[in-house]
């Protein structure tokens, strides 16, 4: 099938495509126009890759998991690369959380009558909720 006809069946755009096959994650074979051609088999390959992108995975992790996925086996290796994904995953929802309190604390500091919110005002509360 042709680059426009999977990206139709798969919601994909054609850019996106492409850009799988820069990566690796996808390929094609190619007529003598040059113009790409995807087995049938493409379009689960395709919702694998959207599903783990998803997932919050990269594009190099996905290309790493890819044999595993292709030889239909897990190994520790592939089991602890996810594991350490779900761990930087888990500490950037730790920083974000962080960030979420600083600003609920700068929203409730203009929120108060008597606060000019100050940069010291500010500063003072955004210092007090990083050490909480």
């Amino acid at each position: 099938m042709r680059i426009g006809e999977l990206a139709a069946q798969t919601g994909v755009s054609v850019r996106a495509l492409r850009y799988y096959e820069e990566q690796g994650l996808l390929t094609a074979a190619r007529s003598s126009g040059g113009q790409r051609h995807y087995p049938h088999s493409a379009v689960d390959r395709v919702h694998l890759i959207q599903t783990l992108y998803a997932a919050g995975l990269a594009s190099r992790t996905i290309l790493d998991l890819l044999p595993c996925v292709d030889a239909n086996v897990n190994t520790p290796e592939s089991r602890a690369m996810l594991r350490a994904e779900r761990d930087r995953i888990d500490q950037q929802i730790a920083q974000l959380r962080q960030a979420r309190d600083r600003l609920e604390a700068v929203i409730t500091l203009s929120e108060s009558p008597a606060s000019g919110c100050t940069r010291t005002e500010v500063d003072t509360l955004v210092s007090a909720t990083v050490h909480h």
